[in-house]
């Protein structure tokens, strides 16, 4: 059976404020979401539920078809979790402070020395292995707090914000991080501010704000939705384009609605036609043999979604 998680009318209330109403969402299969929305969203809320680190006001709670409420251990055993930012011992080496993970998430002795290498080497962390982690950055203890809940092997790894705080740096090795994880066949549930990380890592998202969902689909699906049927992405090149190339011939292509170059290298294409209008204009940008090196979901189309379905509760 396929990892999943699911929110069946999930509320909670702290006095009179909601920090979750009515939260019905479900996610399953070995894929990136995104649960996207501003600070105080309900983002953490929605995590410590389920995780059963709060209890809801109404509402369940499941991981992999089991109430969490209803069986704690059995619905947490396949799950990892990292919720906002967990203390690490700092006389601990990693290898040490997994292995006291390890010792409470009941993996057996005769395993805990393989998976131990495997998670340091799943977070880039192998050759900190014996240092103390009182003398490393924020973000190599993050990536040890992501080690820490991998050590069991989960299916199902929820994670709260994971490169908030960190520098450039340590923000595109966590990155890194969870897209080599994604190969691992793993549910990946990730809360997140942060636009421009979602769109690089994340399959589908879900945006949630005041404590409602306000939507869950696909990336591609969310902006082309919003946005009159287009879908948006940004090229880039090799060499630099000329513009009158780009008004010309790139905004001639067959499903081309609209075009914006964003620098000599990079241009922005909204287009129709989805995924087989996606397929259609990268064999076109192909052919016109202009040096085409990449292309990505625009992180612009994702902005224009969010900030305009925000705006819609103001």
């Amino acid at each position: 059976m396929p990892p999943s998680l699911e929110a069946i009318g999930l509320t909670k209330r702290f006095g009179s404020f909601t920090a979750l109403d009515h939260l019905n969402l479900k996610v399953d299969g070995a894929k990136c979401v995104g649960f996207l929305g501003p600070n105080g969203a309900g983002k953490t809320t929605t995590l410590k539920l389920l995780t059963d680190m709060i209890f809801p006001s109404e509402g369940e709670a499941r991981l992999n078809g089991v109430s969490v409420r209803d069986d704690r251990k059995h619905a947490l055993a396949g799950a990892g979790v990292l919720i906002e930012t967990p203390e690490i011992y700092p006389s601990l080496t990693p290898n040490e402070a997994l292995e006291m993970v390890a010792d409470l998430r009941g993996v057996p002795p005769s395993e805990r020395r393989d998976r131990i290498r495997t998670v340091l080497a799943e977070v880039k962390m192998s050759d900190w292995a014996r240092q103390k982690v009182g003398r490393m950055s924020k973000g190599m203890k993050q990536r040890i707090n992501i080690a820490a809940a991998l050590v069991h092997d989960p299916e199902l790894l929820l994670l709260d914000e994971p490169s908030t705080g960190l520098d450039p740096r340590g923000m595109a090795e966590v990155r890194s991080i969870v897209r080599d994880l994604k190969k691992s066949r793993r549910l990946i549930f990730m809360s997140s501010h942060i636009l421009s990380e979602v769109v690089d890592v994340c399959d589908e998202v879900a945006l949630v704000d005041r404590g409602k969902l306000l939507f869950y689909d696909t990336l591609e699906n969310v902006t082309s939705r919003f946005a009159n049927g287009h879908s948006s992405v940004d090229v880039a090149f090799a060499r630099p384009v000329a513009p009158e190339v780009v008004a010309q011939q790139i905004a001639s292509l067959p499903g081309v609605a609209n075009v914006h170059q964003l620098d000599p290298k990079r241009v922005r294409l909204q287009f129709s036609g989805g995924v087989d209008g996606q397929e259609r204009l990268l064999a076109s940008l192909v052919g016109l043999r202009l040096g085409v090196i990449g292309l990505t979901e625009s992180e612009s189309a994702l902005e224009e979604v969010y900030l305009s379905q925000i705006a819609r509760g103001d």
